[in-house]
């Protein structure tokens, strides 16, 4: 049997949504091993809207799911609707939507909300035992949502090669065991059934990211 896995964004775009070569990278490794796949986003307005070219917000208003249908070709789903029974598995790329749309971590760090859709479906997943795949910033939202869980961003020292490495120590101020771990490895939480890789908070060749969340995809589908 196919294994059937939903995917969160968060808008289109890495810095106000979902970062595009990582929800590729979900989609192609789950394609590739068979699963059945349906996208899901918050219907609301996204925190702000960057002019990508110039890395700087602008007047606009977009809205989470209409942003988010540019990534997955308009076949998205309102999150409301999302029902953690039809599912195996739930994976979440990363992209600082995760940080603005998905939370308010961007604005309060450690001290951050999660969006309630949110908060709701990743608490349903880990009561019925079922695997959470999270990339890059994702891992927040388990942070807060998991108390306890051991995750990684990537490396807790910062450098040119891992310029967010900050993240790591904040992550572990929330009582979560960060494990440093290798752009193209991804970490198993065998207990919570979690697995984070770091994705682009590691500056790495894009190949290394792609491999990186062919790990994650195998090792979420692996506990479904």
């Amino acid at each position: 049997m196919a294994k059937r896995v939903a995917v969160i964004l968060s808008g289109c775009g890495v810095y106000d949504g979902t970062e595009i070569h990582e929800a590729s990278a979900v989609l192609v490794h789950l394609s590739r091993a068979g699963a059945k796949v349906q996208m899901f986003a918050p219907n609301a307005d996204q925190m702000h809207v960057v002019n990508h070219c110039e890395g700087k917000p602008t007047e606009e208003k977009r809205n989470i799911l209409q942003e988010s249908a540019r990534i997955a070709r308009g076949e998205v789903t309102d999150l409301a609707k999302l029902d953690v029974s039809a599912f195996d598995a739930l994976i979440l790329p990363g992209g600082f939507g995760v940080a603005k749309n998905l939370s308010d971590w961007g604005v309060k760090n450690k001290d951050c909300t999660i969006q309630p859709d949110v908060e709701k479906v990743i608490k349903a997943f880990h009561k019925a035992k079922k695997p959470l795949g999270m990339c890059c910033i994702a891992p927040i939202l388990a942070a807060k949502v998991l108390p306890g869980c051991e995750i990684t961003v990537g490396q807790d020292k910062e450098s040119e090669k891992w310029p967010y490495a900050q993240t790591a120590a904040a992550l572990k101020e929330m009582g979560c065991k960060h494990i440093n771990t290798e752009v193209d490895k991804a970490h198993v939480d065998v207990k919570n059934k979690l697995v984070t890789t770091s994705a682009f908070m590691c500056k790495a060749p894009i190949h290394n990211v792609f491999d990186g969340i062919g790990v994650l995809v195998k090792e979420t589908l692996k506990l479904a």
